[in-house]
């Protein structure tokens, strides 16, 4: 017995070889790029609420195969018509999910930050000092606990939603943020953008997520910081008004619990990478200098 397993062994092990040496490169590439893919395909349903929409799908593909199997020819020819419609209803139903996914494919994120092409120092040190004011404002944001909202604009373009608010288009500084975010300030409501550096506009509005799992306790804020980073590549900063939390939005994620030192960190590792070891040395020198 024990000799007929071995031999039975050697036999798969032997067609699992053959078989390995038929694969060439193109099918090593070919079966890669499927993987990929279908890796793809599967974080976007599992970051979204269409894995709610993928298990009914499941579920009546379950019932169709039972139906196929006992030969039930009304019930299968019924569920058959369900599965033939759902494919053509399934591009309407996941068309905000699809979207989104067409929009990550079409973005070209520099690989070494979004203002690292510059060559011009003087544009260079309007960002570094523009991250310096936004961390400056957001301290003392935080510490009073008032509510703000800003957008960090990266590859995707946000024309339509600075339509929406005012153009202000001004050198950032932390004096002006903290008016424009001042309760019952005429634009401390909405969103302020900013571009090349600059505080390009305020009293934008946002789209609000539509996940729905997200913690009763995140405001409206939050929800529209969420919903921005869904629909573009932004980097999106909120300050809760209830508890002064610094909170970070990318990709449909929010990130929460950043104090301004770790905020300037984040921004410049994002905006300008080689300036990230950086930080802590240039936050030594403003210390000094305003001390």
């Amino acid at each position: 017995m024990l000799s007929e397993a071995n031999i039975t062994l050697q036999d798969s092990l032997s067609n699992i070889w053959t078989t390995i040496k038929t694969i060439s490169p193109g099918d090593g590439i070919d079966i890669l790029m499927v993987a990929v893919v279908f890796y793809y395909v599967i974080k976007l349903v599992r970051d979204t609420r269409a894995s709610q929409l993928v298990k009914g799908i499941l579920l009546l593909l379950f019932v169709y195969l039972i139906t196929d199997m006992l030969q039930f020819k009304v019930m299968g020819f019924f569920m058959k018509t369900i599965l033939t419609v759902s494919a053509t209803a399934l591009i309407v139903v996941f068309q905000p999910e699809l979207r989104r996914a067409l929009e990550r494919m079409g973005r070209t994120r520099l690989p070494s930050g979004l203002f690292s092409g510059m060559q011009n120092e003087e544009q260079l040190e309007a960002v570094r000092s523009m991250i310096d004011e936004v961390c400056e404002a957001s301290e003392s944001l935080s510490r009073h606990k008032t509510g703000a909202l800003m957008v960090f604009e990266m590859q995707t373009r946000l024309g339509e939603i600075i339509k929406t608010g005012t153009l202000i288009d001004c050198k950032p500084v932390a004096e002006l943020i903290g008016n424009i975010f001042f309760p019952n300030a005429p634009l401390h409501d909405g969103a302020m953008i900013i571009r090349d550096a600059r505080l390009h506009a305020a009293g934008c509005f946002l789209p609000l997520t539509e996940n729905n799992e997200l913690s009763k306790e995140l405001g409206t804020r939050h929800r529209a910081s969420l919903g921005m980073s869904e629909n573009s590549d932004a980097i999106v900063v909120v300050i809760s008004e209830e508890t002064g939390t610094i909170s970070i939005a990318r990709n449909g994620v929010l990130t929460r619990d950043y104090t301004p030192q770790t905020l300037g960190d984040y921004l410049r590792a994002e905006l300008l990478p080689e300036e990230a070891p950086r930080g802590k040395e240039r936050r030594l020198k403003l210390k000094k200098a305003k001390s």
